[in-house]
C-alpha cells in the first residue's frame, strides 16, 4: 500500500514540477483513474485502456460501459475521465469566445478536435463571429456525409442574421483521419462563400479535422481563390 501511494504521489509530484508534456498516455490516464480511486494502484487499467483504444483521445472519447469493460475501472473511475474531458471543452470554448480567431486556424482546431476527432459520422459545424472575429455562437447543422444535399447556405445565412455574424468558420470531420478536402468539400465551400458574399458576410475559413491534423482552406488560399472568382462572375453581370 505504501508502495502504491508513493507511486501515485510521485505522478502528481511529476505533473505539479513540470506539466503534462513529460508525461506518457498511459501515465495520464492513470492519473485521471485515480480521481476515481485514489487509494488504488491504477497503472495496469491505465495500461489496458491506452491498448484497448490506441490513443489518449480515444480513451476520453470512449463510452462509459466501454471503459467500465477493463477490470478495474469502474464508475467513479470514469467520473474522473469525463469530467476533466468536458472541463477541458469548456476551457476552451470559454478561451475561444474571448479571443480573435480570424488568423488562427489551429486554435479552432485545438478548440473543436476532441469534439469531432472520435465522431464516426461527419459533422458540419458553423462559429459565428462578430466584427472584431469574436465567437458568438456555435452550432451544428449536419451529421453524416457533407456535400449541398445536407448542408443549406440558406439556413445558415438565415441563423447568421439572427446572430448578427459578421463572418463565419466552418468546420467539419473526415472520421477517415485524412483531412484532405474532396471535390464535394470544395463545391460547397464555393457555394457557401459565394452565397454569403451576396449577403456582405465574411468567410473566414472552412477547417476539416483529421487524425490529429487539420486542413485550411484559408492557409491554402482557396477561401481567397472563391472569393475572387465570385467577384469575377458578379462583373460579368
Amino acid at each position: 500500500m505504501d508502495k502504491q501511494k508513493g507511486h501515485r504521489q510521485r505522478l502528481r509530484k511529476k505533473f505539479l514540477r513540470g506539466g503534462i508534456d513529460s508525461f506518457l498516455d498511459y501515465e495520464i490516464i492513470e492519473l485521471l483513474l485515480t480521481l476515481g480511486t485514489p487509494r488504488r494502484d491504477c497503472k495496469g487499467q491505465a495500461k489496458e485502456a491506452i491498448r484497448k483504444f490506441k490513443t489518449l483521445s480515444s480513451v476520453l472519447e470512449a463510452e462509459p460501459n466501454e471503459l467500465q469493460e477493463i477490470k478495474g475501472i469502474g464508475p467513479n473511475n470514469v467520473f474522473g475521465i469525463k469530467l476533466i474531458r468536458e472541463v477541458s471543452r469548456r476551457f476552451l470554448k470559454s478561451r475561444m469566445m474571448d479571443r480573435p480567431v480570424c488568423n488562427s486556424s489551429k486554435e479552432v482546431f485545438d478548440y473543436l478536435y476532441l469534439t469531432l476527432r472520435e465522431c464516426k459520422r461527419e459533422q458540419f459545424k458553423v462559429l459565428f463571429l462578430n466584427a472584431k472575429n469574436q465567437i458568438l455562437e456555435e452550432k451544428t447543422f449536419s451529421e453524416g456525409t457533407v456535400d449541398s444535399s445536407v448542408v443549406y447556405p440558406r439556413e445558415i445565412i438565415f441563423a447568421s442574421l439572427q446572430h448578427h455574424a459578421s463572418s463565419l468558420i466552418f468546420v467539419h470531420n473526415h472520421p477517415s483521419g485524412d483531412p484532405y478536402p474532396s471535390e464535394s468539400d470544395k463545391e460547397i465551400t464555393k457555394e457557401l462563400v459565394f452565397t454569403a458574399q451576396v449577403m456582405q458576410i465574411k468567410v473566414l475559413d472552412h477547417i476539416i479535422i483529421g487524425n490529429n491534423c487539420f486542413f485550411s482552406f484559408a492557409d491554402d488560399g482557396l477561401i481567397e481563390e472563391y472569393e475572387l472568382l465570385f467577384q469575377t462572375t458578379r462583373n460579368r453581370y
